[in-house]
């Protein structure tokens, strides 16, 4: 599982740039000599600095994540209020959400619980009023996530995390929070480092308060003696989760808005191949990659100009080696995602290729990597295809996808000299499928213009 940020506001798609790309001192608006836009991180996205809100953006995530071997994403989750970006973010959490049940990705929460200080401090919510109000939070993730068939379960229990706790510190506050929720609803729950009574257990972190912060670069030596302590405490819990991460670079101190946490190196890829390996093999319940998208502190995975598809290809290899011999996707097979993503931009408009992309998307997800291949390429190059040939004796039957949008006809030919026109199709949304009897004596030839 994928931690997940669902907070990116992108002025090509929602009309301005939000916080999380500019942290008020970084402008989009400003290209640099590669074209790139100025943005808060020291990485670029490969697709550029997006919206999380924006369909394309969401079916290109969760094509990347399937290809990958990522069983599901953990949203980074604020609850529900209307203050700062929350409210938001949990519309760009139901997005996500929508699209990780279309390929058939798992799906859970990561709650903030850090929001009550500023909710308390404003006045939006009395401190003597917060366990209500997250209670409220609580039984919202109930009715809208919780009960989803796509959202994690672990003992048949939707499995729930919180980034600390920070404000709700106590157990007890934990066990009055959660007894508003249905008895099969109340969760598996994960807090960070250390485990209080009500969970079951935590899960760790990039131990960026062992690098001194500012400058201070957190040593392999300090790391691998934090994930040591960690395994140990974790031994006698009914369960944790193993955490697996490439670096952290945060560019906080560069834009003013905080002191730098410190850097953990990338070490060629060796970072993650450590972390991940290890999260594979240590018994945990389940590996937590840290983190998708997270460009602000640089922990990110997903694809970017500068490490490409290198991370994604490292966890399909480990995959491969620890939990499923006979993974099938290898790194070349990730672009189709971006190829996917760049098409679904230029034919925006296009409700025929649209629906050929949808088809695309599935054949994708659904293991049909070869004639996803196939409607690609015609798409790329403006031209129809045929795929899924059969021939049972009596009939040939085939489909045809990639570029439809003008039309097309199926022409045969007993000799490849003169042609003749069978069957034409118009520009459909539906897939079309042709079909013929073959049972003359002169062998035929079949082609679409």
């Amino acid at each position: 599982m994928v931690h997940y940020m669902p907070w990116y506001v992108a002025k090509p798609f929602s009309g301005a740039w939000g916080w999380h790309w500019t942290m008020s001192h970084y402008d989009p608006d400003r290209l640099n000599a590669n074209g790139e836009r100025q943005i808060a991180s020291w990485y670029y996205p490969l697709i550029g600095p997006y919206d999380s809100a924006d369909p394309a953006v969401l079916e290109y995530h969760v094509l990347l994540m399937k290809l990958a071997g990522i069983d599901g994403a953990i949203v980074d989750w604020y609850g529900v209020d209307d203050v700062n970006d929350y409210a938001v973010n949990n519309q760009r959490t139901l997005a996500l959400l929508n699209y990780c049940r279309k390929a058939g990705l798992k799906f859970s929460l990561c709650y903030e619980d850090q929001v009550f200080h500023q909710e308390t401090n404003s006045g939006f919510v009395a401190a003597g009023a917060a366990i209500t109000h997250a209670k409220q939070a609580l039984l919202y993730a109930q009715a809208n996530f919780f009960c989803d068939p796509n959202f994690l379960r672990l003992s048949n229990a939707p499995v729930f995390f919180d980034f600390g706790p920070q404000y709700f510190k106590d157990d007890a506050d934990w066990v009055s929070i959660f007894s508003v929720l249905q008895e099969t609803n109340h969760p598996v729950f994960f807090t960070e480092d250390n485990r209080l009574p009500v969970a079951a257990g935590a899960f760790n972190w990039p131990p960026m308060w062992m690098s001194g912060g500012g400058a201070g670069t957190l040593t392999c030596a300090q790391l691998q003696s934090y994930l040591a302590d960690f395994d140990q405490k974790a031994a006698g819990w009914p369960n944790f989760v193993s955490s697996a991460f490439a670096r952290f670079h945060d560019i906080y101190a560069q834009a003013g808005v905080a002191p730098s946490y410190g850097s953990l190196e990338d070490a060629n890829g060796g970072t993650l191949t450590n972390t991940l390996a290890r999260a594979m093999t240590n018994a945990s319940a389940l590996v937590h990659l840290v983190t998708w998208n997270d460009y602000g502190e640089g922990t990110v995975l997903e694809p970017t100009r500068e490490f490409g598809y290198r991370d994604l290809g490292i966890i399909q290899d480990l995959r491969r080696q620890y939990l499923d011999a006979g993974f099938p996707y290898h790194t070349n097979d990730l672009a189709m995602a971006y190829r996917l993503y760049a098409l679904r931009k230029h034919y925006a408009n296009n409700v025929t290729v649209g629906a050929e992309l949808d088809r695309i998307f599935t054949n994708i997800v659904s293991g049909a990597i070869s004639t996803a291949e196939w409607q690609l390429a015609g798409l790329e190059s403006s031209r129809p295809v045929i795929y899924d040939i059969s021939h049972d004796g009596a009939q040939v039957r085939f489909s045809i996808g990639g570029y439809l949008a003008s039309g097309m006809a199926i022409q045969a030919s007993a000799d490849l000299a003169s042609w003749q026109t069978l069957q034409s199709f118009p520009a459909t949304t539906n897939l079309p499928v042709f079909s013929a009897n073959t049972d003359q004596a002169v062998c035929r030839f079949f082609r679409v213009q």
